[in-house]
């Protein structure tokens, strides 16, 4: 995990990301990395949870620039669910975050859903019983 120690605001500071590559990293002043066991893109989407915003909040110091230092980051507790419940809950969050950031596929796809759901209602609407 890569993670932002500083920002302009509250809720920028400590954004996180899954390094997900073997190659060594350089990592600035401004953040921290932690290794771990956990699944890297869950962990990634507990930081972007209200329940992980409520437990940094406490620890922010500075005025203009807003910063956690790393050791209250380690403070902060993650729920641990096994494994393969980590690698589900991230796997489904990704397809979320596919369908609604991704304009070559998920707005496609909800383009042919909104145009099927017009077409059933419509189609609903325009059929009369027999004989008016």
């Amino acid at each position: 995990m890569i993670i932002a120690t500083t920002s302009e605001n509250d809720e920028d500071v400590c954004k996180a990301v899954a390094w997900l590559g073997e190659e060594e990293i350089a990592v600035s002043s401004d953040a921290c990395f932690y290794s771990h066991k956990l699944d890297p893109k869950f962990v990634a989407y507990f930081f972007q949870t209200e329940q992980f915003q409520k437990q940094k909040r406490p620890f922010i110091t500075g005025a203009k620039v807003r910063r956690v230092n790393a050791d209250d980051i380690a403070k902060i507790k993650i729920p641990v669910p096994s494994p393969e419940e980590q690698e589900r809950i991230a796997s489904i969050l990704d397809k979320f975050d596919m369908l609604t950031t991704s304009i070559s596929e998920g707005l496609p796809k909800e383009i042919e859903l909104r145009t099927k759901q017009y077409a059933y209602y419509r189609d609903l609407l325009l059929t009369f019983p027999k004989g008016h």
